[in-house]
């Protein structure tokens, strides 16, 4: 597997209006009609550069066959671990066709209290017109099928001291919704019987990527003219739909923001920092 290490593919797509109109209202939001020239969100680049891979080519759990980018990792369960962002540049803007340089970085196997576990690190660097905008290191870890009785460690609770915090109600259709606008085949996301009947999960799984949107969307927009310089999350356990979680985030001493998801018990599920330019 590690001679994928350094295998590269760079995609080039239009940064159109309409994928943020559609998240703006996903996330229930009432923001301004999107026109061009305006600076692309941080982490809204998720709404472009899919990979349309053919119908044919999906693999049972509805994202694109491995081996062709991504190493031929034959453990069948594959979930978002975390992200990190460095925004060291001038932002994406709507109307500009911009382009995403994607490259492994490293491939490590691991075991946990699940058994075998594979992270796979990759580094993607989007640029647009006026050069380099923001360069993301994407960790995937994939793991080994579920047990029978296999039962999660319960999470440590999430923080109780928020400045700001938000309700979410992950209902199937917001679920939807993102995939479609996210092109995410991922049955775990919208598949109950597969989700529960194969990968062994008590229900649908919300996005890790959803999540960390949420995190930061709340971040900058409890601090207005503030721009992201650096942001990252982990994801420590998953959230399921159907149960109201809380998105919060507390304002540090030196600025920046600590941000995290508490799942309906109030388990820590996904935890994460910006700092601000």
């Amino acid at each position: 597997m590690r001679d994928w290490i350094g295998k590269s593919q760079t995609t080039e797509d239009l940064i159109a209006p309409w994928p943020v109109r559609g998240l703006s209202a996903t996330l229930d939001e009432k923001d301004p009609e999107p026109k061009t020239g305006d600076a692309l969100p941080p982490l809204w680049h998720w709404l472009y550069f899919h990979d349309p891979a053919l119908q044919s080519k999906l693999g049972p759990d509805g994202h694109a066959e491995r081996g062709d980018f991504l190493p031929p990792i034959t453990l069948p369960r594959r979930m978002w671990a975390g992200s990190r962002f460095v925004f060291n540049g001038p932002p994406l803007r709507i109307g500009e066709t911009a382009s995403r340089r994607s490259e492994i970085k490293s491939i490590e196997p691991k075991t946990g209290s699940s058994g075998a576990m594979v992270f796979v690190t990759v580094q993607h660097t989007l640029s647009g017109s006026q050069g380099t905008a923001f360069v993301e290191e994407h960790d995937i870890v994939y793991r080994e099928a579920a047990k029978s009785g296999e039962t999660a460690r319960p999470p440590k609770p999430a923080p109780t001291d928020s400045t700001w915090s938000k309700k979410i109600m992950p209902d199937p259709v917001l679920l939807f919704r993102y995939s479609a606008l996210t092109f995410n085949g991922h049955r775990i996301h919208y598949d109950y019987p597969y989700v529960t009947g194969v990968e062994g999960y008590p229900g649908l799984i919300v996005h890790g990527p959803l999540l960390g949107t949420l995190q930061i969307e709340l971040a900058r927009r409890s601090n207005p003219g503030k721009m992201p310089a650096t942001f990252e999350f982990r994801a420590l356990s998953p959230v399921f739909a159907g149960a109201a979680f809380t998105v919060g985030a507390r304002r540090e001493l030196d600025g920046a923001v600590t941000t995290w998801i508490a799942n309906p018990t109030g388990g820590l599920a996904q935890q994460g920092k910006i700092t601000f330019k």
